[in-house]
């Protein structure tokens, strides 16, 4: 498992992240254990979680289940310098909190909550799950609008969570700050505003992609490089529609889409023959699908740490097996080719 460093932090990360948001749901507590007991037996040491996880479904009642499953793990285990944690806030609009937009005082109080649950010091990478103006993400894209938000409003609620966060670094509880579901503009405008005021620095970005979803690859992947600012890949199986389980539209019992059919809007009448063509490129070169899809976010100019995430342990095993694999220009051009042809499956 090759190590880098997550860009301008100085923390050491494993190039995949174990993604965890399935326990308390779809795994149980001892589950979650033997997945981090495998991931870190074989060096996946980054480990990414959420105070609102488990998800499929969010509810109130499990709200920061899966951080409580992190730190009985702690507890259980210890050596907590052995694993880089992030986690990250919930913002407008969700169940936490009563859908309260993320501010200084509601910051603070969150990384009080996962802490506690996760029975620890401090968060390695404290995340803003989404920005308070909204997102394009989640298949928002099809009908996103600006909004015309007010840049003075903005640029205070911003300046006062930067302030926030500059005061959990010097009290030892977050390391570094990072971003998710977010945009060109409001990353610049993040980084803009920790220059000029001398405020902590967003470090990473924490967006979804796959080779189903390629929204990153132009202003993103520009901002990502020239800034440092590492892209955290989430669902780069696309929810599992990448392994092929859900070929011919059918739904397995206990997989992910049971619980949500339509995998929050992925599944489309265009997805299957994207599928299929993907598949088609891994059995031509006799690859893994999963690996295949897994090496290819690697394979990006812009640095990009997959998000893998499973809810069993042969399934986790096979996307590990990722790890240090590296396409042949042939694979690669074949998926470029692939890609002009199904370009927005959904």
């Amino acid at each position: 498992m090759q190590t880098l460093t997550l860009g301008k932090t100085g923390l050491t990360v494993s190039e995949l992240c174990l993604g965890t948001m399935t326990w308390g749901t779809q795994n149980s507590e001892a589950e979650g254990h033997a997945q981090m007991d495998l991931a870190l037996d074989h060096g996946v040491t980054f480990w990414d979680t959420a105070e609102m996880y488990p998800v499929n479904p969010v509810r109130s009642e499990t709200v920061g289940r899966t951080e409580e499953i992190i730190g009985t793990w702690i507890a259980a285990r210890g050596g907590r310098d052995r694993v880089v944690i992030a986690t990250k806030i919930t913002g407008k609009g969700q169940v936490v909190r009563a859908g309260a937009p993320i501010t200084g005082a509601t910051m603070r109080a969150a990384v009080d909550g996962s802490l506690r649950r996760l029975q620890t010091d401090y968060i390695d990478l404290y995340q803003l799950h989404w920005p308070n103006r909204g997102s394009y993400h989640f298949r928002q894209a099809w009908r996103y609008a600006p909004t015309g938000t007010d840049k003075i409003a903005e640029t205070a609620s911003m300046t006062e969570i930067l302030t926030t966060a500059q005061a959990l670094v010097a009290e030892g509880k977050i390391r570094a700050i990072g971003l998710s579901n977010e945009s060109v503009w409001g990353a610049a405008r993040w980084l803009h505003l920790a220059d000029m005021l001398g405020l902590p620095r967003m470090a990473t970005v924490q967006n979804e992609y796959s080779l189903l979803c390629r929204q990153f690859d132009t202003d993103w992947a520009e901002l990502s490089l020239i800034e440092d600012m590492p892209l955290l890949a989430f669902s780069p199986l696309a929810t599992g529609l990448l392994s092929g389980k859900y070929a011919g539209d059918v739904i397995p019992d206990g997989s992910r889409r049971s619980l949500n059919p339509d995998l929050s809007g992925r599944v489309t009448p265009q997805v299957f023959p994207a599928v299929a063509a993907y598949m088609g490129v891994a059995a031509r070169h006799g690859l893994d699908p999963c690996q295949m899809a897994i090496a290819f976010c690697r394979s990006r100019p812009f640095t990009t740490i997959p998000i893998i995430g499973a809810t069993t342990l042969e399934q986790l095993q096979t996307n590990i097996g990722a790890a240090g694999l590296e396409l042949a220009p042939e694979v690669l051009e074949d998926i470029a080719e692939t890609h002009r042809a199904y370009p927005a499956p959904y």
